[in-house]
């Protein structure tokens, strides 16, 4: 006698080494494909927040069947407090997702599409990761653009209480693959006598058969996830587009019809949940927590996340690094300029959402003088990008990609200030780059120079309109970075490294030169005479930002 029995796993699956946005993980795999999910608490390190920062559940990678307990396990850490979840994540398995929508629910927890940029001591770096209670052990801002929710994703997105993606971040679904594990038992009966008793033996024998998939939602299954989505206040629009939606394809869907489903409670962005200045509100939202100036926070390895910068490892200190973006007035002490040296804005840094105004309060002081800007940044806030790019030619300034080395008096030095507001230094393509959200900034640029051997890089920034419109209008082609979310979570192999040709043929670059070719040492015996030439007597302004509050 023989019996049939079919096994059953519902999740998304395809080959992680020929990843692209219409195939998903490979459940298991960590080194090849993506990362399972992981939850890290963290606390905003915008500049301007302290001491009272807002903090949030970083969920990012892929879900699996044991991230539910791993969600539980930290809730049960943070006690009565109720963070937000941000959530970056290709999909996963739909049970597993399932189960974490409905201890979201459960906790009265907000969620939001987007992903978390930690500034100096990140998950997984050694020295790092002290208990939470104990002090903060990592700082970071969260962004949306080039997150994503996909998959099996958006079922445990529809859990929030709150639930907001932006219109930078990427939603899609499509249908559930489900796989079957055949397996046919055997039964044999034979008889034994012992002691002139006679007993039946029966026997069992497992034969496992060829499993195989099926792409196509069953019966029992869409019931399942339309009570799921009844429960969660979410409309059946979803269900049904991803019903209709190939498991081998993947549909994104629009933040109106996101709206319509009631997949979303608002346009929001992540920015309601997590943005420094939400903690001023009266009352501040329970995901405020204030820290002394003098708390002792938790001990952390600190390396500068400066990925353009070559950087010596320092000793572990309690106190994080802020990395954001500063401007410096410097005045080139290269030699061979003698007494006629060229002038330049030197902005070295992670972009954050205070970069603009900074910016601005740098250009009031030097008033109509068009001084070229040289950045060096692995990249940060896009919104601030694009703010930036646009200040940048509204005020018809100049970029060039490279390094500022300061020479002599530094401004990070204690007591060294320049009389007339000018630091002096050099620049170099030297472990100079623009990664991310930067080239966004350098495109603002009239003319804009990158060297042969300064990287710049793009990943995947969901390609809403707004870039594509930014993007026409800074006459750079809109193909410039890739048009659908790569995978975060192995950063080296998933970002795009530009050439020069590249750049060029985008429109990113305006020609072959280098930083040199607007703050070289003999720019300033060029005729017409540039504006970065100073005048008989500089000007004195006060050259270090960003101010501190």
């Amino acid at each position: 006698m023989a019996i049939a029995a079919f096994a059953a796993n519902a999740e998304d699956v395809s080959d992680p080494r020929t990843w692209d946005p219409r195939s998903w993980y490979l459940p298991g795999s960590s080194s090849d494909g993506f990362s399972e999910m992981r939850f890290i608490i963290a606390r905003s390190s915008a500049v301007g927040c302290k001491p009272n920062c807002p903090e949030w559940i970083s969920a990012e990678g892929a879900i699996a069947a044991g991230t539910p307990a791993l969600l539980k396990r930290v809730l049960k850490k943070l006690g009565t407090r109720k963070l937000p979840i941000i959530v970056n994540s290709p999909g996963g398995d739909v049970d597993a997702a399932l189960q974490l929508g409905r201890i979201i629910r459960k906790n009265r927890l907000d969620i939001a599409i987007g992903k978390t940029e930690f500034s100096d001591c990140w998950p997984g770096m050694e020295g790092c990761g002290a208990s939470y209670g104990k002090g903060v052990a990592y700082f970071g801002v969260a962004s949306d653009g080039g997150a994503m929710c996909n998959s099996a994703c958006p079922l445990m997105f529809a859990g929030g209480v709150r639930r907001v993606a932006g219109s930078w971040a990427y939603l899609g679904v499509h249908q559930i693959t489900t796989t079957y594990f055949p397996s046919t038992r055997h039964f044999r009966t034979t008889y034994q006598t012992i002691r002139g008793k006679r007993y039946r033996v029966t026997t069992e024998t497992v034969t496992q058969g060829e499993s195989y998939k099926t792409y196509k939602m069953s019966k029992a299954f869409s019931r399942k996830i339309s009570a799921y989505l009844r429960e969660m206040g979410v409309g059946r629009g979803l269900l049904d587009t991803m019903k209709a939606t190939p498991a081998s394809d993947i549909r994104q869907i629009a933040l109106d019809d996101m709206l319509t489903m009631k997949l979303v409670t608002s346009r929001d962005s992540l920015d309601k949940l997590t943005l420094a200045g939400i903690c001023r509100r009266s009352p501040a939202p329970p995901n405020c927590r204030e820290v002394p100036a003098n708390a002792k926070p938790a001990k952390t390895a600190v390396v500068a996340v400066r990925r353009a910068v070559p950087a010596t490892p320092s000793a572990a200190r309690s106190a994080p690094v802020d990395n954001s973006m500063r401007f410096v007035l410097v005045r080139s002490s290269d030699p061979k300029c003698g007494l006629d040296c060229p002038e330049w804005i030197a902005a070295q840094g992670t972009i954050t959402p205070d970069t603009q105004k900074v910016f601005r309060q740098l250009l009031d002081t030097v008033g109509g003088r068009r001084l070229p800007l040289v950045v060096s940044s692995p990249g940060g806030d896009l919104l601030s990008a694009l703010a930036m790019g646009r200040l940048i030619r509204d005020r018809k300034l100049d970029v060039a990609i490279a390094r500022t080395d300061f020479t002599g008096c530094k401004p990070q030095d204690k007591g060294c200030a320049p009389p007339d507001g000018f630091y002096p230094g050099v620049v170099t393509d030297l472990g100079a780059g623009c990664d991310a959200a930067c080239p966004i900034m350098l495109a603002g640029g009239v003319r804009r120079f990158v060297g042969p051997k300064v990287p710049v890089s793009v990943q995947s920034l969901a390609f809403a309109e707004r870039i594509r419109s930014y993007l026409a209008e800074m006459s750079v082609r809109q193909d410039l970075f890739p048009p659908m979310p790569l995978n975060r979570f192995d950063y080296k192999r998933n970002r795009l490294r530009l050439e020069p040709g590249t750049m060029f043929t985008m429109g990113l670059t305006t020609g072959p030169e280098t930083a040199n070719h607007l703050v070289g040492p003999t720019v300033c015996k060029t005729e017409p005479r540039p504006q970065n030439c100073p005048a008989t007597s500089a000007l004195k302004v006060d050259a270090q930002f960003p101010l501190k509050p």
